[in-house]
């Protein structure tokens, strides 16, 4: 049997798949690293520790391995988007890197407008400029750090790196360099117009290289450290949401990805680089050859239900706290929840907005408030498919994926809401899968990525919507949207007596 492995380098651990050729997952490893956290809105990590528990967890992988080295025949890679790594003239670190959940860069996306200003940025990028994306870093480490930045000769994102360190190659594939808002994502190379006009020596920026690209070798010193063969074949990898996707089977048009972690994901498929999305949504290469991804995030998705469960049934069980929730009628008997808790990011990009309840009275049970909590989530989930959708997409079919998949009810509510069918898979694995489907393509073992996902993904059950649920959740969804607008300058007003 022949195996290859993808490497998913999150932000609290790094988790490896070795993976054989039917899309069994043989084994699985986790190695976690920490967060550096020195100030309030500041998230770095030591590059190294990465690199250190990646070479820890594929020395365990091969430890129990039965077969021959030379039988894993290829390595891919997911990461955490955005996060800077710079690097000197000898390659050495220079600083730690600074995380996609990083927050110190407003005023350097004001300087983004200000230069370029926004039509020409959505232009170029098909983003806006947010403090998570790796070139608002770049320019505060410009501004704050000189000394440091005038000895850096690359940057590099996070599992870019890592590859690096395993290869001694150096790259960056299209759908991580589409987060750095350096990338002209119609073109597919960087925008000198942009690193000129910001004073950015664009011979920073790696070469750019397609996902599924072999891109070298596992060096002679990894191979002795973790028992990996040094002709195993190493390729680019792709953005976590990027692998998510194709470790979700997202390689069609119509077809959409809803992934409900701490944050909730809704992630679109397309074919081509034409739509305008006026940046409400993030438009992003994908890992697919020649294919988009938009995508829409809402801050607080399962963390909602997380907080909820932390703050009113702490001694509880998940599965206790939902138990209920199919014995309430659709709108939480008149209840409405917004999933505000730590702001918001689509459509409104709004980090002063806080949560609602609309609509209480004394007959509520808790019950009902746990449905509308769920309704919210998915309600907020919905504002992307409902942009989607307005700029001309048809979605169809939609894969749901983490919490949101633990509980049927919650996934007949989604199908409900987004009315659309939804679809389980058998095995989730997410963006290492994706990762490993990368390196199998690459190696050769299917002609495209949506044979191999035929061939690696399953389906565990559908959930297709109900008309009258539908209808119903159409006008409760119109008065959701309503609730932003009309507690906006509210929540404004309750900043200062915020502790």
């Amino acid at each position: 049997m022949k195996y290859v492995i993808g490497i998913d380098l999150g932000t609290s651990a790094v988790k490896l798949l070795l993976v054989n050729k039917i899309g069994d997952v043989v084994q699985e490893i986790s190695k976690d690293y920490p967060l550096i956290q020195e100030k309030t809105g500041y998230s770095e990590q030591d590059p190294r520790s990465w690199v250190d528990q990646t070479v820890a967890g594929l020395s365990d992988l091969l430890k129990d391995f039965d077969g021959n080295k030379e039988d894993i025949e290829g390595i891919s890679f997911s990461g955490q988007m955005h996060g800077l790594v710079l690097l000197d003239e000898n390659n050495a670190v220079l600083r730690n890197a600074i995380l996609w959940n990083d927050t110190r860069t407003t005023e350097q996306c004001k300087q983004i407008y200000n230069t370029l200003g926004e039509d020409r940025l959505l232009e170029i990028t098909k983003n806006p400029a947010l403090e998570g994306f790796t070139l608002p870093k770049i320019l505060w480490v410009k501004e704050h750090e000189p000394a440091l930045y005038a000895k850096a000769k690359t940057f590099l994102l996070p599992k870019d790196y890592l590859r690096y360190r395993l290869t001694g190659e150096m790259h960056m594939e299209y759908s991580d360099a589409a987060g750095t808002l350096l990338l002209n994502v119609r073109e597919k190379q960087w925008s000198g117009e942009i690193c000129d006009l910001l004073g950015i020596d664009s011979a920073l920026c790696p070469p750019l290289v397609e996902s599924h690209a072999e891109v070298g070798k596992i060096t002679a010193e990894i191979a002795a450290a973790t028992g990996l063969a040094d002709s195993t074949p190493v390729f680019a990898g792709g953005a976590d949401n990027a692998c998510g996707a194709i470790g979700s089977g997202i390689l069609d048009d119509g077809k959409t990805l809803c992934s409900i972690g701490t944050s909730g994901v809704v992630l679109s498929y397309e074919s081509g680089n034409d739509k305008d999305f006026q940046g409400k949504v993030h438009y992003f290469n994908h890992g697919a050859p020649n294919a988009y991804y938009t995508m829409g995030v809402t801050l607080a998705a399962g963390y909602s239900l997380s907080w909820f469960k932390d703050v009113f049934a702490q001694d509880e069980s998940f599965e206790d706290l939902v138990a209920e929730v199919g014995s309430v009628p659709v709108g939480a008997n008149g209840l409405l929840f917004t999933p505000y808790v730590v702001g918001e990011r689509t459509p409104h990009a709004d980090a002063a907005i806080r949560a609602s309840f609309i609509g209480m009275d004394s007959s509520h049970q808790r019950k009902d408030f746990v449905r509308a909590v769920m309704e919210g989530i998915t309600f907020s989930l919905n504002e992307s498919i409902d942009i989607f959708r307005k700029n001309g997409k048809i979605i169809d079919t939609i894969v749901s994926t983490g919490g949101g998949t633990k509980n049927e009810d919650w996934l007949q509510m989604q199908a409900d809401i987004f009315d659309a069918k939804i679809v389980k898979l058998s095995s989730e694995q997410g963006p290492g899968m994706g990762a490993a489907m990368l390196a199998a393509y690459g190696c050769g073992w299917f002609d495209s990525l949506k044979d191999c996902a035929d061939e690696f993904l399953k389906v565990d059950k559908e959930f297709l919507p109900n008309r009258d649920r539908v209808n119903a959740y159409k006008k409760l969804f119109a008065i959701y949207q309503d609730v932003y607008g009309q507690t906006k300058n509210l929540n404004k007003q309750l900043l200062e007596y915020r502790k």
